[in-house]
């Protein structure tokens, strides 16, 4: 404790304020605002009130624990914000309560699996010291993906999770250290499933993050790693030992730290570190059942090719550029050649951060590097292979996510709005193409069907390419809080954005289509950036690039008759591009309403599932030029509702009649208010002619009474709307039942909804040839009159 009036400092207390070790945690900070306040970082926060004398644990009841930050505000000496394991935690009233920060992303996961459960697959991540955690990769419903549809698996450390394929229910969670339990998910039960050593065997050491493999060969055979492999044939209520110790068994307590090898009577703590001599990762090959290779965090890679008979040994101290300290972070087995097998390295704890990737074409015996791209200070965390193109790969590192097209010749950094940030686990939803990266400190992320990837070279493309697509669901999205994003809870309130709605297009475009002006602009700057002098391109030049009108991008969806049902805009930018079709109908009429009731643009009514096509085209001075092969898609019907309703091309028959019924009174309210401005236009026109009053202002004065007749007739009582009393039941409101009623559902119409429609329908038949007659035949008979007695020219 040093005082300000003193350059002297005194010793305050000989108490041990308790915590963890201070490789951890144990900043101190000094309050801004209370003079001899200090907080200590440690898992429990510990905080003394007189400079160090005394001191005490600060309440953490409802937060989180771990505390590793803290932040003060300058004009409020009552507020405290802590960066937590969990999160961020807010205190207005100097720490006696919490109010979590709940709308940031930043769980920190190790590792990622995924489940098959349809129709949306879940995820699964072990975090840091927030446990294993579930959810969906996409929901039905308006709001996306909320903290609410998150679950835990499993409490503590979460580690590698891992699923039963073709089971979703059965989720294999652990925490730190091998502790491995089997979850059932229809019950939320677990069961603890370490192995445990035979009588007379000495204590297993598990890694810290300790490796689970399902087999691709067998989905109840369990691999899980120790010093030595385990494997189980029953979901891991039994085990067998299927190697001897496959590390190299050194007494960790002898080897060198901190520069040299230390005593007994240091300060050792062993109990909440990592082991040390223990696997890290396991692979087995789907070409061949029992050809297994795995990775120790003490430099060994160990194969053996018939289920643990045998194995052989490489000490990656051997492989070419290697230091024989490398960690194995990753070995994974090609899944389509049984000779190849690739291996990710990791030598940071030695200060080397360089990017350890190789393969194998002989099953281990011969190495070779496969960085080629990747930056000299960036280290691997994770490789996957697609299931389609055994030349497209993705791997995890500690600056983001790379891909290579030709098997590790050449990788290219994937950003698309990612964050730099340690991407330290992938997995590829095979179903639907996904590919998910786990990150440590921004949650998940997802590449929704990365597909296109296996059908064009991204490094070499020079023509346009519309690609493969997707299954698009059919539904109405569920309201489950609210018509908007957010359901009116505030901007805090989290949610993540579902993959878009409906049919998703990917295309590619060499470049951006320009119209002539844009083209011109460029070749002008190229002259101005080089010094030459830019010449006017002529009065013609400019008048035609004036007249001509932006490029456009369309992506034309055909039913399965080879009939045209929507022109979807496409965006126009070289590379990628992404547009969705909302597997409706355009929204016709004058006013642009056919139903939806999910957003403020106007909206046609749903097409039926069934099989589409769509083309890639583009319209450059109304030319149509179509850029790549059509491709079909299915848009298929996502649930069947508690009670059968109509089938669904009744169902979409009476959305398309009902819709067409609103275009047509649409137009008739337009051609109303039109024929109303006529009117008052014609009176102004008699007003100012040389006719006597009498009979033409007769015509006209009946006419107009006809007109506000049909107003009140087809839109109800002003009066009574004026003042929100109950008008007769109008042809809208007919027309607004029948479409609150099925714009809500797939069920399709009920005999009260097509009642209400075949009503609206017969009314407005009734008042369309009232107004015809009107605007038809007298408007036009008045206005000849007009032009006799040579009243002035009405503007049409």
């Amino acid at each position: 404790h040093r005082r300000s009036s003193d350059l002297s400092w005194s010793k305050q207390s000989d108490a041990v304020a308790g915590g963890t070790g201070p490789h951890y945690y144990q900043e101190l900070y000094a309050s801004p605002h209370h003079y001899d306040r200090l907080y200590l970082m440690s898992n429990y926060m510990v905080i003394s009130d007189d400079g160090g004398k005394n001191y005490r644990n600060m309440n953490e009841k409802n937060k989180h624990v771990d505390n590793h930050a803290i932040a003060f505000k300058k004009d409020n000496p009552d507020y405290v914000l802590v960066g937590t394991d969990g999160g961020l935690y807010e205190t207005f009233d100097l720490t006696k309560t919490w109010k979590f920060v709940s709308n940031l992303p930043v769980t920190q996961f190790y590792k990622v699996a995924v489940d098959d459960a349809e129709p949306f697959y879940h995820i699964y991540g072990g975090t840091q010291d927030n446990n294993t955690q579930g959810g969906p990769s996409r929901t039905d419903n308006l709001q996306g993906i909320r903290n609410s549809d998150w679950y835990v698996v499993l409490f503590g450390d979460g580690h590698q999770p891992a699923t039963e394929p073709g089971n979703p229910d059965i989720v294999y969670a652990e925490w730190q250290q091998g502790n491995l339990v089997r979850v059932d998910k229809t019950t939320g039960e677990m069961v603890y499933i370490q192995p445990q050593p035979d009588e007379g065997e000495s204590a297993e050491r598990f890694n810290w993050d300790a490796p689970i493999l399902v087999s691709p060969h067998e989905p109840t055979r369990l691999y899980f790693a120790s010093q030595r492999v385990w494997r189980s044939d029953d979901r891991g209520d039994s085990w067998q030992a299927i190697s001897g110790d496959l590390t190299k068994n050194q007494e960790r307590i002898e080897l060198p730290i901190m520069g040299g090898k230390q005593g007994w009577d240091m300060p050792w703590d062993l109990l909440a570190m990592s082991n040390y001599n223990t696997i890290t990762s396991i692979s087995e090959s789907p070409q061949k059942e029992g050809l297994i290779y795995i990775g120790t965090d003490d430099g060994i890679i160990q194969v053996t090719q018939n289920g643990g008979e045998n194995w052989q040994s490489t000490k990656v101290g051997s492989l070419p550029g290697v230091p024989e300290t490398a960690f194995v972070n990753d070995i994974k087995a090609d899944l389509h050649d049984e000779n190849k097998v690739y291996i990710a390295l990791d030598n940071h704890k030695y200060g080397d951060f360089k990017p350890y990737l190789l393969m194998s074409k002989n099953k281990g015996k011969t190495w070779q590097s496969i960085n080629h791209g990747i930056a000299d200070k960036n280290l691997v965390w994770r490789i996957v292979q697609d299931h389609v193109d055994p030349s497209l790969m993705f791997i995890g590192t500690e600056f983001g996510l790379y891909v290579t097209q030709d098997s590790g010749k050449h990788w290219s950094k994937l950003n698309g709005g990612m964050p730099t940030i340690a991407v330290r686990d992938l997995a590829i939803q095979k179903r639907e193409n996904d590919l998910v990266a786990a990150t440590f400190g921004r949650g998940f992320y997802i590449f929704d069907d990365y597909s296109f990837l296996r059908h064009m070279d991204v490094t070499n493309a020079d023509e346009a390419k519309l690609f493969p697509i997707k299954k698009a669901w059919w539904y109405l999205p569920r309201v489950v809080l609210g018509f908007d994003e957010k359901a009116s809870q505030g901007d805090s309130f989290y949610n993540s954005k579902n993959p878009p709605f409906g049919a998703v297009f990917n295309y590619y475009l060499a470049n951006e289509l320009k119209t002539a002006k844009a083209l011109r602009k460029e070749t002008e700057q190229k002259l101005r950036k080089n010094g030459t002098d830019v010449p006017f391109p002529g009065w013609d030049t400019i008048d035609e690039e004036n007249a001509e009108p932006e490029a456009k991008v369309w992506l034309t969806v055909k039913n399965e008759f080879g009939n045209v049902i929507r022109r979807v805009a496409g965006t126009n930018q070289k590379g990628f591009n992404q547009v969705a079709w909302d597997l409706r109908y355009p929204a016709f009429g004058v006013l642009g309403k056919g139903g939806g009731f999910f957003s403020d643009e106007p909206a046609g009514m749903m097409v039926a599932p069934g099989i589409y096509s769509v083309l890639l085209s583009q319209e450059s001075n109304g030319i149509i030029t179509h850029l790549s092969e059509p491709q079909s898609f299915d848009v298929t019907r996502l649930r069947i509702g508690a009670l059968k309703g109509a089938a669904l091309e009744e169902v979409v028959g009476f959305w398309k009649h009902l819709s067409a019924v609103q275009d047509e009174v649409a137009i008739t309210n337009t051609k109303l208010s039109e024929a109303l401005k006529r009117a008052e236009q014609l009176q102004k026109a008699l007003n100012n002619s040389l006719a006597e009053h009498g009979e033409l202002d007769q015509v006209l004065f009946r006419i107009s009474n006809n007109l506000n007749a049909i107003q009140t007739e087809i839109n109800g009582s002003k009066s009574k709307q004026e003042i929100g009393e109950k008008t007769k039941v109008t042809v809208g409101e007919r027309l607004a039942a029948a479409t609150l009623g099925t714009s809500l559902s797939t069920y399709g119409p009920t005999p009260t909804h097509i009642k209400s429609l075949a009503i609206a329908e017969k009314e407005h038949a009734k008042i369309k040839q009232k107004l015809i007659k009107i605007t038809d035949v007298e408007m036009p008979a008045l206005e000849e009159r007009l032009q006799v007695i040579g009243a002035p020219w009405i503007h049409q």
